[in-house]
């Protein structure tokens, strides 16, 4: 078996979990290649000393790898799609964090976990992203233009709301007069959507999320659309400028750009290791607090 291995580094959490899976692996013949950076930090920490080989870009990870380990929390994992992208590498996230959707695999017994791994005990759960265009074409979005949890567009340099002009399939939909707009997938709506009044999906709704922040006009709402939907969007304000983020990435546009916002012809394949599922995570972090079941 081969994996990549990919994280962040937090000397109180992660410590632990990373000797725990070298340990594992290292006993069960299992082929790691490293992330270069991630690599470099482990060593200057010294919590390992055996050589490994590492990669650096999306290029370097191809069919030989049977899984990406993702260790940190959720925005870990975001990080790693860029890094798979449309390889098809499933990917597993180990949660070093704390409120995870995504890293579901809790820090405590890694390698009853990891058993499943090298036994293939395991499901995966595709997960819809968003791509987005730009007219005219920003050379800072069409260089990873895809996200997981959500693409939203925002003010820059002002307190004035901005105006934005949405258009569904080409259908006038509205005019937002907002802080900003959000397009969250199922796998985005538990994170700045649900933040901002939006509906949690499950994750294999084949919807998409539109969560206006902060609007002035008060009878605008969420709205749940198709997947398949193609939105357009143009924003207008008093600036020269506004954001357009794609999860943690930001980039700057120019007032007056028009985004065509999609769905990828790719997935991203998550792991689900039995026992660690959407539903327990919501039942326990969200919704209810601990499951009190025996």
């Amino acid at each position: 078996m081969k994996v990549a291995i990919y994280g962040q580094y937090y000397q109180n959490s992660t410590e632990p979990i990373i000797r725990d899976i070298f340990v594992f692996f290292n006993e069960n013949s299992v082929e790691m290649v490293i992330e270069a950076e991630f690599l470099k930090i482990l060593y200057e920490k010294q919590l390992i000393k055996k050589s490994y080989k590492t990669f650096s870009s999306h290029v370097e990870l191809d069919s030989s790898f049977d899984m990406m380990i993702s260790i940190g929390g959720d925005g870990t994992i975001l990080r790693a799609a860029t890094l798979v992208r449309d390889s098809g590498i499933p990917i597993l996230g180990i949660n070093a964090g704390r409120l995870g959707f995504l890293a579901m695999v809790q820090k405590d017994n890694i390698s009853a976990f990891l058993n499943f791994v090298i036994k293939k005990e395991y499901t995966i759960s595709p997960r819809t992203l968003l791509s987005v265009t730009s007219d005219p074409v920003n050379s800072d979005i069409s260089s990873i233009n895809f996200a997981m949890n959500e693409i939203s567009v925002s003010r820059k340099d002002t307190t004035s709301m901005i105006t934005i002009e949405t258009y569904l399939d080409g259908e006038f939909l509205n005019s937002y007069w907002a802080d900003g707009l959000i397009i969250a997938t199922p796998t985005g709506s538990t994170g700045y959507s649900m933040s901002c009044g939006g509906p949690i999906l499950t994750p294999h709704v084949k919807s998409l999320v539109i969560t206006p922040i902060a609007p002035h006009n008060l009878n605008a709402r969420p709205l749940v659309i198709p997947d398949e939907t193609e939105i357009k969007l143009k924003v207008s304000g008093r600036e020269e400028q506004y954001l357009v983020s794609l999860d943690s990435r930001i980039a700057s546009v120019k007032n007056e750009s028009v985004l065509i916002i999609k769905k990828t012809p790719f997935m991203i394949n998550m792991v689900e290791i039995p026992g660690e599922t959407f539903l327990k995570t919501l039942r326990n972090k969200l919704l209810w607090g601990e499951d009190k079941r025996n």
